[in-house]
């Protein structure tokens, strides 16, 4: 299984002085190395009933990878630790589809891990780079008088894992569309890149929602964060309120001081949702004002 791993897999970006076969990975460094971990379990984050192995290699390494795109890191190595039950023949179909969007976003399954256990198991580590730290952005930063936006639309992966539920079909072209942003989502690595050069204050990956994402900025820069629902862009289908609870969407929220919002929409392709103020905490405004009770995933 190992030899036909090794076989899957293709070196990326010129960085590789030793890898699969060798004890440990050996790579050429940049000044900053920028580090996330990721685990994803049959049961709790995918189901093999409904993830083929190739959608689930793929959505572990992009939960992944979405850490690098928020910090505007650029992409190097992941490492991948496999626990694959006894009765499990995916393994090599995980790893081609790991191996897909490896290609797609330039990164390299530089090494990893393989042991037996009782339920499938997928652990991601990446490792971007960057040359300075004022290239890298964090949650952090956001400052009273920002902007907020979002890229992309929202509310669609959750959307698609009710359909996988069972709480809907999947028989069109748009319930199809939905089932793939759940099943493969795309890690905006370009234009995290871009709106950190753009001058962003602070940026997150959307993976729990943003109702609890934004409030992640907002704790960690000690502001408010205030979003209107009317302004959130939803995937089709979807309605405001889920658009804002729903999780894996892996889109980025990012603020941004007002003198630069036009270099930003040239960066990415963004919609206003909100602004930073004094305060604590996030508010989301709806028609008749605040909205209490909008969460999204929160973490035990």
């Amino acid at each position: 299984m190992i030899q036909a791993i090794e076989a899957a897999i293709s070196e990326r970006g010129g960085r590789i002085v030793r890898w699969t076969g060798d004890d440990a990975a050996v790579v050429h460094a940049r000044p900053l190395a920028v580090t996330s971990i990721d685990t994803v379990v049959d049961g709790v984050h995918f189901d093999t009933a409904t993830h083929s192995p190739e959608d689930i290699g793929w959505k572990a390494l992009a939960t992944a990878l979405s850490d690098l795109a928020a910090m505007g890191a650029d992409t190097g190595e992941a490492y991948v630790s496999l626990v694959l039950p006894a009765e499990y023949e995916g393994a090599l179909g995980l790893v081609r589809g790991m191996e897909a969007l490896a290609e797609r976003c330039e990164t390299t399954l530089a090494g990893g891990d393989v042991v037996s256990g009782p339920a499938l198991t997928v652990t991601v580590a990446v490792t971007g780079w960057a040359e300075h730290e004022d290239e890298l952005v964090g949650r952090d930063g956001a400052r009273p008088g920002d902007l907020v936006a979002v890229t992309g639309e929202l509310g669609g992966s959750e959307a698609g894992r009710l359909m996988l539920a069972g709480e809907g079909g999947a028989a069109s072209d748009l319930e199809r569309a939905l089932v793939g942003r759940h099943l493969r989502p795309l890690p905006r690595l370009a234009e995290g890149r871009a709106l950190a050069a753009a001058g962003a204050h602070a940026m997150i990956d959307l993976s729990d929602g943003l109702a609890t994402d934004a409030r992640h900025v907002a704790e960690r820069s000690g502001v408010r964060l205030v979003v209107r629902l009317e302004a959130v862009p939803t995937a089709p289908g979807v309605s405001p309120e889920q658009a804002v609870t729903g999780g894996d969407d892996y889109e980025l929220l990012v603020t941004v001081p007002r003198e630069r919002r036009e270099a930003a929409e040239g960066a990415a392709k963004l919609t206003w949702v909100g602004e930073v103020s004094a305060g604590s905490g996030l508010v989301v405004l709806g028609p008749d004002g605040p909205l209490a009770a909008l969460r999204g995933y929160e973490h035990a």
